[in-house]
């Protein structure tokens, strides 16, 4: 059932949610399901070609992480690199893409999602990253940012 639910969320937002787990370390050992653990994904800037960004996380586990019903913590960080060369469009640097969502991923069963925002910079001519958790009744102030400068 969950792989359905992920399925019908990933047509309907497409790239935005698309991340490579790299890898990931036990934090908690809990002796019913899964350890609580720090998950380092990684993601393309789905409109900037040659903009990786790698983001960790904490994940909860036990018997509800395992089961997918956990929500987990707010904490994330992010670091964003040049992967390739970069060619902005016309778009990106007439600042029509300020606060643009380039990643989305849902951290709780229903009403908490971890989120990356796109700015740009044009006076330092820097792209910037910003993660941040969110909530529909409650957010959180925890948030991350990375940028890459543009030569």
């Amino acid at each position: 059932m969950k792989w359905f639910i992920s399925l019908i969320i990933l047509i309907l937002f497409g790239a935005v949610l698309i991340a490579e787990e790299i890898g990931s370390v036990d934090t908690t050992f809990k002796l019913l399901g899964a350890n609580h653990k720090i998950v380092i994904e990684a993601f393309d800037d789905p409109e900037i070609k040659g903009a990786t960004c790698y983001l960790s996380r904490a994940k909860k586990g036990g018997i509800t992480g395992s089961l997918g019903l956990a929500e987990d913590p707010s904490d994330a960080s992010i670091a964003c690199r040049q992967t390739g060369p970069i060619h902005l469009s016309d778009f990106i640097t007439s600042g029509k893409a300020d606060g643009k969502q380039v990643f989305k991923k849902s951290t709780s069963i229903l009403f908490k999602k971890i989120q990356v925002v796109r700015f740009f910079d044009a006076k330092r001519n820097v792209l910037i990253y910003l993660s941040y958790s969110d909530k529909l009744i409650d957010g959180s102030p925890k948030n991350s940012i990375s940028a890459i400068p543009l030569h």
